[in-house]
């Protein structure tokens, strides 16, 4: 239903809830009640089928002029500047996103959460943040919802209630409604940064150590294969991008993901993204098809965005039969945790293997398990790199090569801590020396890795 319909249905509540949200606490109550006015008044006069076919800016360009026109006959006892706001909001309205619009500007939010006609919520600096933003009714957020889901050939029902989407600047959506959202719509946006950020940025935010850093360069570039594990949130995804920024440009390199997000540099890259069924369930395509069929794009490299479900063991097959350097990541708590979740993904799957098979799949195709989370301050940490050095009857082997050892926190609420080397020296060392890439003995030892974080 567009937003013309909408207000036919629902007359005059329809119509304030089509135009509050965006900061309306701000506005004086006469401010208010002509802007609901005015509204009322362009979507009567204007075509909006029309609008959504030109380009935004002549779009906006001819939501400002109706505004203008109709503003021009009456006397308001606005200036100049409240006037332009009122007609950069109902253009946000009309156009855009409403109320979300603001916070998709500021470069500072990474999460944007809404929860029915509650405060939005966002995230800034790892940390959720209540705004004085809000849908005002159900009715405008499903506007909005409904807006974002159909630019992408996508609708939202009650038949088909939940769905993931994604925006023009790449931010992945998801949207739930009645009747599994029990007070109301629900729509989380995660936004990625516009600014691809490099290893260096993660020391400096004190995100990883310079010389775990230097390790995971001669990992990915002598081809072994990473498994990146944490939380909701932790940074999986822009640590993996981090980590596929150390492949060669010479190489050929296939990525798979459920939503586009990785923001891979080099030359020759294919990206795949998986496709949800149609509205009579038909047509889906999923991470495991696209897994299968990568393999067949002789690529060099294989990095899928994250597993979930039986392409664990397609990504499995790929890594022990000659697609070494091949990068993921998946949803665990410990490195151990990971190796498990994968064992319990392919047992899930529909393969009957033996356990100790499959283990030693496991433990023969990862080479290295990189743990990150999100600490109480907010910082995304990488916490832990440990080494999967094979097995002992049916239990996988591991060893830890770095750790992140907390200390306390001081009087600002900020995680104290340091990088520690175990003193382990990883079984695959003298392999990176074969190829020449030595990250120095002298890490594993301790030189240097003792640096605090505070």
């Amino acid at each position: 239903m567009n937003l013309r319909e909408r207000m036919a249905l629902g007359g005059e509540g329809e119509a304030r809830s089509a135009w509050a949200g965006r900061g309306a606490g701000q506005l004086s109550q006469a401010e208010q009640e002509y802007k609901q006015r005015l509204f009322r008044q362009l979507v009567k006069v204007m075509d909006l089928t029309l609008l959504s076919t030109l380009e935004e800016r002549e779009a906006r360009l001819q939501v400002q002029q109706v505004c203008e026109s109709l503003m021009s006959k009456e006397t308001l006892p606005f200036n100049v500047a409240m006037r332009q706001r009122i007609v950069t909001e109902l253009q946000d309205e009309v156009l855009g996103l409403g109320p979300l619009e603001t916070l998709l500007a500021d470069k500072t939010v990474s999460d944007i959460l809404v929860n029915g006609t509650n405060p939005i919520y966002v995230e800034r600096r790892g940390k959720l943040e209540q705004t004085l933003l809000c849908f005002d009714s159900d009715a405008h957020l499903m506007t909005i919802i409904d807006r974002i889901v159909s630019s992408v050939g996508r609708r939202i029902d009650e038949s088909s209630p939940m769905v993931d989407a994604r925006l023009k600047d790449g931010s992945r959506v998801n949207a739930v409604i009645p009747p599994l959202a029990i007070d109301g719509p629900m729509l989380s946006i995660r936004r990625f940064a516009v600014e691809r950020l490099g290893v260096d940025s993660l020391v400096e935010y004190g995100s990883i150590s310079p010389e775990i850093a230097r390790l995971l360069e001669k990992v990915v570039k002598g081809r072994l294969n990473v498994l990146v594990s944490g939380g909701t949130g932790a940074g999986k995804t822009t640590l993996l991008n981090v980590l596929s920024g150390f492949i060669p440009p010479d190489e050929r390199i296939v990525t798979i993901e459920d939503s586009a997000e990785l923001q891979l540099q080099q030359p020759h890259v294919g990206r795949l993204e998986t496709r949800p069924p149609n509205i009579e369930g038909k047509g889906e395509i999923s991470q495991r098809d696209l897994v299968r069929n990568s393999l067949r794009m002789r690529p060099d490299r294989i990095v899928v965005g994250e597993v979930r479900g039986g392409e664990a063991f397609d990504m499995l097959q790929a890594m022990n039969t000659g697609h070494d350097g091949s990068l993921t990541t998946i949803h665990a708590n410990t490195p151990r945790d990971a190796l498990t979740r994968i064992e319990n993904m392919v047992a899930m799957s529909g393969y009957q293997l033996p356990a100790q098979a499959l283990r030693s799949q496991i433990a023969s195709a990862i080479d290295v398990v990189v743990q990150i989370e999100r600490q109480e301050d907010g910082v995304r940490r990488l916490v832990s790199v440990q080494e999967v050095n094979g097995q002992e009857g049916e239990i996988i082997t591991m060893s830890e090569i770095f750790r992140f050892e907390r200390e306390g926190m001081d009087a600002e609420g900020k995680v104290l801590g340091r990088y520690v080397a175990t003193g382990v020296v990883p079984g695959f060392h003298d392999y990176l020396k074969r190829r020449g890439l030595d990250p120095g003995l002298e890490i594993f030892q301790g030189v240097g890795a003792q640096r605090p974080w505070n």
